[in-house]
């Protein structure tokens, strides 16, 4: 008797306590401002110097260029840029040797899917990401001062 009033006094402790779950997909949750989500890429930036591929530890990446059509202008330009998401473990190499900050990091992390043929992302969805993160975080974002 004594261990049954033990445990429902325990219980009912409990439940006065403040909550500490989540609604999550109800209310989003907030990430901090240097959380690691999900890559954005500006194929206008890219210079095609492959470094991100290069230092990939997983090599998830692959990108592709081609010479610049108009003459005037040497270099190349980006034809194909790919992410394997099955295999990238978001470590935030890619953005840090981009020299002209073409590939950022951003707070979307909600990537769930039920093929993994869907984790192959290309160069138009990873330019587009942005726009898949809930409104809230954006708003957060804009709050904080942080670079989407």
């Amino acid at each position: 008797m004594k261990g049954i009033m033990k445990g429902l006094g325990f219980t009912f402790k409990g439940m006065t306590k403040k909550k500490v779950t989540y609604k999550y997909p109800d209310e989003p949750l907030v990430m901090p401002d240097r959380f690691r989500g999900i890559q954005h890429f500006d194929p206008e930036k890219c210079i095609v110097c492959n470094a991100c591929a290069r230092i990939c530890p997983t090599e998830c990446i692959t990108l592709t260029g081609k010479p610049n059509p108009d003459p005037d202008k040497k270099g190349k330009v980006i034809d194909t840029y790919d992410i394997n998401f099955e295999i990238c473990i978001l470590c935030d190499l890619c953005t840090e040797v981009c020299p002209t900050e073409a590939i950022v990091m951003t707070n979307n992390f909600e990537l769930a899917a039920y093929s993994r043929d869907e984790l192959f992302k290309d160069m138009k969805w990873l330019h587009e990401n942005n726009q898949n993160i809930r409104q809230e975080n954006n708003s957060q974002l804009t709050k904080g001062g942080a670079k989407a």
